[in-house]
């Protein structure tokens, strides 16, 4: 077996994929690996609310993951980093440094970079780490517009896209550029707005959660869409934007649809988020992944073979935090096997992805593209050809080609007995119109996040 902190490294890549952003982010990303020790792999957490939320939540998941990487039987034990793993006479163990600052702190500046936000802020998320390519220029530019001349580019500015695509990136690079240059900045979730109302409201401290909110220079809200359906949280952000746009404050605001999307959403909110400029972010075209994959293992000090890089970027087409997940398992695999990266040990390493690719069921990619659509899985596959149905139809037909290993005759029967030149017709359609429709893209990319969120 590999040294504790290449295993860990390569769990890291496996549970990056199995969990949302969210969880990965939040409770696994900044543990490290300390020691392994009797079939036990000791990990550091930050704190102890991190570590009792692991050993409740996630220990499971965990566990299954190294031992599958080290094809054995192991336990895993999480330590606060400040406490003591063993007595004195043990042998010594690799001690935890503190996490980073979010940005450079500037000089003179007594306080740390993200003192007044209620996320850190990863100081790796800045404009110049961010990959462009044409799926995400527009939200680039925007971004980099309202980091330069706040509330005088765009205001407020609005991105949207799927889950993995660079929102929270794009978010953070322009907190950490506001940063740098003194400004006082605001970054959280909308969750953490409702908690932070919601505790205000109970312990009758309205005006001050009022004073955090309003004075901040930069206000970065990560997934907004979650606040609808929530009317007090909506009341009381409707106020908070007027509050900002009104003082020339810049507002920043992230979601996985527009908001005229947003299903509860209020009129009067989404009416005020296309004040600005709304940028969206594609998943990330053949060209741009290659990018992506070698810019990132470029800034690990690796370079990939072309045919490896070709072969991850084919695989890997629905986010940029399933590529990332997906080089790290490679260079892990190579680090622990000793070899260099090569294509079969980089199909060895992918294998367990992507069989589970390829156990998608064509009833499965019906139900998903009906749900997605808001018709029936009767409607998909009955004779009728309205408009709206044939649609979603074709995408069933072109996602059953790419998805699975059915055959025309399979698929066009599952269709309600199609031809199979229907199926290839349909197929092809699709293929086409993904060349020059986003919303098309856009879809698709999020009917297949439904798929694999299993």
């Amino acid at each position: 077996m590999g040294s504790p902190e290449v295993v860990w490294q390569a769990a890291l890549g496996e549970l990056q994929m199995q969990m949302t952003k969210a969880t990965f982010d939040t409770w696994v990303k900044h543990t490290k690996a300390l020691t392994y020790e009797d079939g036990t792999f000791f990990i550091g957490v930050q704190n102890g609310y991190a570590k009792d939320w692991l050993e409740n939540r996630l220990l499971g998941v965990i566990k299954r993951t190294l031992t599958s990487i080290v094809n054995r039987s192991v336990e895993v034990k999480f330590v606060v980093q400040s406490q003591p793993l063993r007595s004195p006479e043990a042998p010594e163990i690799l001690q935890l440094q503190p996490p980073p600052a979010s940005v450079e702190e500037p000089p003179g500046n007594g306080r740390p970079a993200n003192d007044d936000s209620k996320f850190a802020m990863n100081n790796r998320y800045t404009f110049d780490r961010f990959v462009v390519g044409s799926s995400n220029r527009l939200a680039y530019a925007a971004s980099m517009a309202v980091a330069e001349n706040p509330a005088r580019a765009y205001n407020p500015l609005f991105l949207y896209g799927g889950v993995g695509l660079g929102k929270t990136h794009l978010l953070q690079a322009i907190g950490n550029y506001a940063v740098a240059h003194r400004l006082k900045v605001l970054y959280l979730s909308s969750e953490t707005f409702t908690n932070d109302l919601i505790n205000a409201i109970r312990t009758k401290s309205t005006d001050a959660f009022r004073d955090c909110y309003r004075s901040a220079d930069y206000l970065l809200v990560d997934d907004i869409q979650f606040i609808a359906g929530k009317e007090s949280t909506q009341e009381e952000f409707f106020h908070t934007f007027n509050a900002l746009h009104s003082s020339g404050h810049q507002i920043v605001m992230t979601s996985d649809r527009p908001p005229q999307a947003i299903p509860t959403l209020e009129e009067r909110l989404a009416s005020r988020f296309q004040w600005g400029l709304i940028a969206d972010i594609q998943p990330p075209d053949l060209e741009m992944r290659i990018a992506i994959l070698r810019t990132k293992a470029e800034a690990r000090g690796v370079r990939l073979p072309d045919d490896v890089v070709y072969l991850i970027a084919r695989q890997m087409q629905n986010n940029i935090r399933e590529l990332e997940g997906a080089l790290n398992r490679v260079l892990a695999y190579a680090s622990l096997s000793d070899e260099g990266v090569t294509v079969s040990l980089a199909e060895e390493a992918l294998s367990g992805l992507i069989d589970r690719r390829k156990k998608v069921t064509l009833p499965e990619i019906i139900a998903a593209v009906s749900s997605h659509y808001g018709i029936t899985e009767q409607e998909i596959i009955s004779p009728s050809r309205q408009k709206e149905l044939v649609l979603p139809r074709q995408i069933v037909m072109y996602l059953a080609r790419t998805e699975t290993d059915a055959s025309l005759p399979e698929i066009g029967s599952a269709l309600g007995g199609r031809d199979h030149t229907t199926v290839i017709h349909g197929n092809t359609r699709i293929s086409t119109e993904m060349q020059r429709q986003d919303s098309l893209r856009r879809d698709i990319a999020a009917i297949r996040e439904r798929l694999y969120q299993r």
